[in-house]
């Protein structure tokens, strides 16, 4: 054997490469199948949200579309269901989300712009790409809606098919349905929305691999550009739906020989309240001027402006007076019990929470007696609320009442306002002036008791994270226990205040279970909130649209005061 090492000749070709393209080698390739496993991942999560948070929602704001007493699958009406509760003021609403939606597409934008600029990015190629998915979402949404009365048809044909012993009831579900996915109208919506989806991703593929950019933002920019594209596409849709529906009521009313007077309504409307949000703007930037003088004429002028929507907003009245008048007292009612319950709850559990941080013997016990509330079953606890403040004389709260010398009271069956019991029949004040209900008080003092107990803990926790030096250093520099509170422990309590109150204004909007046990025949709806509104239209009257349009408006009215929560809160908390 020789001896010789061989080496490859220098005029040898190299290795061939393999024929193809490998999207997975590289730098790229490794980001890309990192980018894969971790939507791998997360697939399962957006498979349940999309299950029992999305689907939901999506079919309830389709449900509100439809007309039927006891049927699902009622009669498509638009938006009469939403003009049965709010009047036109439903056209109003779906303009103002319009331009909401606009504004938020314009503010991504800008901001994405900002940031790019910043930064020496130009990701402006991916905008064909994005808008390609987002169309194909709208395009799946379109499918879905198609599909939709045919999936929810199935149901009833298998009870008809049943009755007539036409098979077993799995191979009758296969065969509807199979039926019903083969319409030619569902199959051309559906491949649609595939083919517009596939061609999205093909584009991005293509763009991200040969185009140069920074990768470590391209993905932020391209989640930027399809949040602008849906939110543009749907405001295109709302307005387009909208418009239609108030052409629509027009040619009805004119086949009728009637006038509408829908669009000096939704114009005079929207006048004031963009006049009061322009009042706000201008109240907020009057604290930040320099002078005197711009921040008197700034307040000038948001007065003026308040003054001024106020005016234009006369046709609200009577807009609200041709809605529903069990939404609007509900409402109202709501109203009632966010504000008379939160502020309380806030009060008693900071002034818990501040004495039971200190160094006291028993706080422990003393924390988990007040959490118990919060922790005891809601049905339980409101029936026995009923039995205290049940309207016999030796109820515990009469008795009570009793002892210090008062009348016994109705309490849970009392429907009048309690501002007009406390100054009797020999003053007589207006509707709107006669505040909750005696038995909306007691709901209120349930919710109190209920929610104390976890707003102090809540607040102790908070407590628990300021540094103690910021008191010490206080106390060096002659503060006092008021100067301290004020100036230290409210500042650095502001993110848990803020939480708090987000929490509470959706909890007591969407408040049901003790206000269902607690509500008697005899307070004449004076407890019945929105929550109830809904359940009874949904429940006793079987108008599963109608209930679904008022679970959409209350979402919608949640929606805006978390945003307005948010904005307020956003320049008042301090995070350190």
């Amino acid at each position: 054997m020789s001896n010789t090492l061989l080496t490859p000749s220098r005029d040898a070709a190299p290795p061939r490469a393999i024929s193809g393209i490998n999207v997975f080698a590289g730098r790229r390739g490794r980001q890309l199948r990192e980018s894969l496993l971790g939507y791998a991942l997360l697939l399962p999560a957006f498979l349940i949200i999309f299950i029992f948070g999305l689907f939901p929602l999506a079919f309830s704001a389709y449900e509100s579309t439809l007309q039927g007493l006891n049927r699902i699958v009622g009669t498509y009406e638009g938006l009469a269901n939403y003009l049965r509760a709010i009047d036109n003021l439903a056209y109003v609403v779906g303009f103002w989300l319009a331009i909401v939606l606009i504004y938020a597409a314009v503010r991504t934008w800008l901001q994405t712009r900002q940031e790019a600029g910043r930064h020496g990015d130009r990701p402006w190629f991916l905008l064909p790409a994005t808008t390609l998915l987002a169309l194909a979402f709208a395009l799946f949404l379109r499918f879905f809606f198609r599909w939709l009365p045919e999936l929810l048809g199935v149901a009833d044909k298998m009870r008809a098919a049943q009755q007539a012993n036409q098979g077993p009831p799995s191979a009758l579900f296969r065969q509807f349905l199979g039926e019903s996915w083969r319409l030619p109208a569902i199959q051309q919506a559906f491949w649609l929305s595939v083919a517009v989806f596939l061609a999205g991703l093909a584009l991005t593929y293509l763009l991200m691999r040969f185009v140069p950019h920074d990768s470590k933002r391209a993905g932020k920019y391209y989640g930027a550009f399809v949040q602008v594209a849906l939110m543009l596409i749907a405001a295109l849709a709302l307005t387009w739906f909208t418009w239609t529906e108030i052409q629509a009521a027009y040619a009805e009313a004119l086949a009728e020989g009637q006038s509408l007077d829908i669009w000096s309504q939704v114009v005079t409307i929207s006048a004031g309240f963009l006049l009061f949000s322009l009042s706000f703007l201008l109240w907020s930037s009057a604290g930040r001027r320099d002078s005197n003088a711009s921040t008197l004429l700034r307040l000038g002028g948001a007065i003026l402006l308040l003054i001024g929507g106020w005016i234009l907003v006369v046709e609200l009245p009577q807009a609200v007076a041709a809605g529903d008048e069990d939404w609007w007292y509900g409402l109202l009612y709501t109203v009632y019990y966010s504000v008379g319950s939160i502020p309380v709850q806030f009060g008693v559990s900071l002034v818990l929470a501040t004495f039971l941080f200190q160094n006291i013997k028993g706080k422990g016990l003393l924390r988990m007696i007040y959490f118990l509330p919060y922790i005891t079953p809601a049905v339980g606890a409101a029936a026995v609320f009923r039995v205290i403040f049940s309207n016999r004389p030796e109820s515990p709260a009469n008795a009570l009442f009793g002892v210090l010398g008062l009348n016994p009271q109705g309490w849970l069956n009392e429907p009048h306002g309690i501002f007009q019991m406390i100054l009797g029949e020999a003053v007589t004040l207006p509707e709107w002036a006669v505040g909750p209900s005696l038995s909306m008080v007691v709901v209120i003092l349930f919710g109190i008791w209920t929610f104390v107990g976890f707003n102090t803990v809540i607040f102790m926790a908070g407590l628990g994270n300021i540094p103690s030096e910021l008191y010490e250093a206080a106390s060096i520099d002659g503060a006092g226990r008021w100067a301290q509170f004020r100036h230290i422990t409210l500042p650095l309590l502001s993110p848990t205040i803020y939480l708090l109150t987000l929490y509470a204004v959706i909890g007591t909007f969407k408040a049901f279970n003790h206000i269902f046990v607690m509500r008697t025949g005899a307070a004449l709806g004076t407890t019945d909130t929105v929550t109830l509104v809904i359940f009874d239209a949904f429940k006793r009257d079987t108008r599963y649209g109608y209930a679904s349009a008022l679970a959409i408006l209350l979402l919608i009215i949640v929606m805006g005061l978390t945003i307005l929560n948010n904005r307020i809160a956003s320049k008042r908390v301090f995070y350190g």
